[in-house]
């Protein structure tokens, strides 16, 4: 890419901002080294890596890179089987622990199964899943090496029993040091009662008159002379004990950073590998966090030279101020003229499309909209700014066209051209013509270009030639101040006239000026002013069309919600109507079954029958019959037909409210619009709203279908036998009804009934109950084996 144009478009300073997001030194230069790339495949790459890399910040948090040490250096040394320090050493445990993490973090073991599999699929996966941590090596190095200048007691036996010795003899020492400065015929002599340390030896600090009277080696003496430092003649063998103990661990420290090497180096194929991944990734996961700073999205390429910026925002200005810029190029036209009022945001477009180039092709996500559409450029050109050269005696004229010169040698039909006023500088007809003949020229090529003007000549230009469309920077006269908005489609004005009578220039002057415009320019300012007006109109025509959809898109879900109410609401009632229904046939059931066996009981012994109790039976089953006759007319006033005559054809089966029964169409509406309907022996003529129309039979062979289920159910639920022991006649007679109804619904042929054998009154009780049950085939006792007289064995 070109050097001047990553300058001008301030490249350098998202490089700056991305190295920011690195954690490891190694990460920060391949930040630094960051150019655009190319070949689409591997741009197509970049950018999946750091989609990948922003899918898991946003789904498992940040992965820390801190511990990723610049270990290039020690693994050379290892390399020549060289032996490492200390901190080295803790260099090396510091990435493998940091590999362990990452390689925790590309497992996502504490994730859903659905977003495991999305980013086990992810281009990152193997790059997490190919890391080595070596646990055994870290733990051995941490074990050893507690810090930078401290090697543990229990990196060796060698070096734990150097230091026992170094303590003891240290102890000695001391303990005869104390004891010579603790003499009291000795106390004249000393200037301090203390113990220091001179040449690595301990020494007793003794007055200058007195050095001669001590016996011992003087290894200092103060600033003053007042003082030397002597050595006890008592301690000299033990200070040399003990200056060979030191020398004697200073080799053993030697001998485990060495064998911590050896080891190292045995595994330091891992090692470069986890050094170098855990690099790339680091500079993969610094670009997502840099995405994520700006809310940025991954850009589609191509290479047909389209490009669709979508609410595009300039990397470099304030997220809250700037204003988002719609950018279209090579579909319909391949070259835009922008034009307006200077500060109006023209320059910043064309630095927002040559600075989202640059950032894509280098694998950056850019700030736009999902969508956005780049195309892959050899190169791009921009020629932006005043680059007057004083040094060079070059105006910025000559400085422009300086740079214009270089990028018509150098374009190529695959090239972005950015143009910031081109032919500026010089006498106005000349500059124009200038720049309608260079951009002419590069459409011709083909070349995609964009390129800012105040020339009304390139307006016109743009306008009449094939390939060139227009585009503006709104400006709002009404506060004098830019809305940084691009309009394409439509050429902007200067809105010079307007900003000076709103700043309070007389309107004869104003007036003047305008004479002085010719009539042709006055009418394109005017037909500028109708299309911005039109546009504007449209804008506002689209944004309320948008707001009645969405309204319309809001009535029809809060409508389907009511009708899915509705529904439900309807299916709760049936439920419940449904539930009343079985709960009053089983009350009836119930009732009448306990009807007929006092019935039966009373006729099988008419001598004891109790008129009076009969009467009383009767009435509580004529009361509650009328019960039901009451709910059933209160059920048939709710009722409402909402059928018309023609709803009903001949054969359909109806209910008949006002007669509550059911019948069939045999005649179709007559001229006072009554059907004929056939009720059992009966027919009537009746109108359509006495009649609503009820099942099918297909509707009442799904019906008979769930009626079997029911018994399939029953089948599988109900036991073979029956337990009626200690129950009396009346009880278990009631029991073993219902026990035998239950029976019949599951096509059991057999069951038992297990009475016991007692006095035989409950047994002889049930026999002759079920003499009387016209679906008892036949019933015995039971044989041996089967509880003989305690059973009695019913076949059905």
């Amino acid at each position: 890419m070109n050097l001047r144009t990553l300058r001008l478009l301030e490249y350098n300073k998202i490089v700056k901002m991305l190295t920011g997001f690195a954690a490891s030194p190694m990460a920060k230069r391949k930040c630094e080294k960051l150019k655009p790339r190319k070949d689409i495949e591997v741009i197509t790459t970049l950018q999946q890596e750091t989609r990948d890399a922003l899918n898991r910040l946003y789904r498992q948090g940040n992965l820390s890179f801190a511990g990723l040490k610049d270990i290039g250096a020690s693994l050379k040394r290892l390399e020549v089987e060289g032996s490492l320090t200390s901190k080295e050493l803790l260099d090396i445990a510091s990435v493998l622990d940091t590999a362990l993490t990452a390689k925790k973090f590309g497992d996502a073991e504490s994730m859903d199964e659905e977003s495991k599999k999305a980013l086990d699929s992810d281009s990152l996966h193997n790059r997490f899943a190919e890391l080595v941590p070596l646990e055994y090596l870290s733990r051995d190095i941490h074990h050893a090496i507690i810090s930078e200048n401290e090697i543990a007691d229990d990196a060796s036996s060698g070096l734990k029993a150097v230091r026992r010795n170094i303590k003891l003899t240290n102890d000695r020492l001391h303990s005869q040091l104390h004891k010579l400065i603790s003499d009291q015929n000795r106390q004249s002599m000393f200037q301090d009662n203390l113990i220091t340390m001179r040449n690595g030896r301990y020494c007793i600090p003794v007055k200058q008159e007195y050095k001669n009277s001590f016996p011992g080696m003087i290894h200092d003496q103060s600033a003053s002379g007042s003082t030397v430092f002597i050595e006890p003649i008592a301690i000299v063998n033990m200070n040399n004990q003990l200056k060979e103990l030191e020398n004697q661990e200073l080799a053993e420290i030697e001998k485990i950073l060495a064998a911590l090497s050896a080891k190292a180096a045995a595994e330091l194929t891992y090692i470069q590998y986890d050094f170098s991944a855990l690099t790339e990734l680091d500079y993969i996961f610094a670009r997502a966090a840099f995405a994520r700073s700006y809310k940025g999205s991954e850009p589609i390429f191509n290479t047909e030279g389209i490009i669709d910026i979508k609410q595009g925002r300039h990397p470099l200005l304030d997220t809250h101020t700037v204003v988002p810029v719609d950018i279209k190029l090579g579909e319909n036209y391949n070259l835009l003229i922008i034009t307006g009022p200077n500060t109006g945001g023209k320059t910043v477009s064309l630095k927002t499309l040559g600075l989202f180039t640059l950032m894509g092709q280098s694998g950056l996500h850019i700030p736009a909209l999902d969508g956005s559409k780049l195309s892959v450029f050899d190169n791009v050109f921009a020629d932006i700014g005043d680059e007057q050269s004083i040094e060079q005696n070059l105006s910025t004229f000559s400085s422009h066209m300086s740079n214009i010169v270089y990028i018509m040698n150098h374009v190529t039909p695959n090239t972005l051209c950015l143009f910031d006023e081109p032919g500026g500088g010089t006498d106005p007809v000349e500059g124009a013509a200038l720049a309608m003949a260079i951009l002419s020229h590069l459409n011709d090529m083909g070349v995609r270009c964009m390129a800012t003007t105040h020339y009304s000549e390139l307006k016109t230009f743009a306008m009449s030639t094939s390939g060139i469309e227009n585009a503006s920077c709104e400006f709002d006269v009404a506060t004098l101040m830019p809305t940084y908005k691009l309009i394409i489609g439509i050429p902007g004005k200067s809105n010079a006239f307007a900003i000076s009578k709103k700043l309070g220039l007389p309107d004869s002057i104003i007036e003047k000026a305008y004479q002085n415009i010719d009539s042709d320019t006055v009418d394109f300012e005017t037909l500028i002013a109708d299309l911005e007006n039109s546009k504007k109109e449209i804008e506002r025509d689209k944004a309320e069309i948008a707001r009645y959809k969405e309204e319309a898109r809001q009535l029809q879900e809060r409508a389907k919600a009511k009708d899915d109410e509705l529904t439900d609401r309807k299916n709760e009632i049936l439920a419940k109507a449904r539930a009343d229904a079985a709960e009053i046939l089983e009350e009836a059931k119930a009732m009448a079954d306990a009807s007929i066996r006092k019935y039966n009981k009373w006729t099988t012994n008419p001598n004891k029958a109790d008129a009076r109790v009969m009467e009383q039976e009767r009435q509580k089953l004529r009361t509650k019959m009328d019960e039901y006759q009451q709910m059933s007319a209160e059920k048939r006033k709710q009722l409402k037909s909402e059928h018309t005559a023609s709803d009903f054809k001949i054969g359909d089966t109806v209910h008949v409210i006002s007669m509550d029964t059911t019948g069939s169409i045999t005649a179709l509406a007559d001229s006072k619009g009554n059907l004929q309907v056939q009720m059992g022996i009966l027919n009537a003529s009746l109108p359509a709203s006495d009649l609503v129309m009820i099942d099918t039979p297909k509707q009442k062979n799904n019906q008979a279908q769930v009626g079997s289920k029911r018994g399939m159910s029953k089948a599988l639920s109900i036991r073979p036998d029956i337990n009626v022991l200690g129950m009396t006649v009346a009880e278990a007679v009631m029991e073993i009804d219902r026990y035998l109804d239950d029976a019949m619904l599951a096509h059991l042929h057999k069951v038992t009934i297990i009475h016991g054998k007692g006095t035989g009154a409950l047994r002889k009780g049930i026999h002759e109950y079920l003499k009387k049950q016209s679906f008892v085939k036949s019933f015995r006792m039971g044989e041996y084996g089967e509880g003989e007289a305690g059973v009695t064995v019913v076949e059905l």
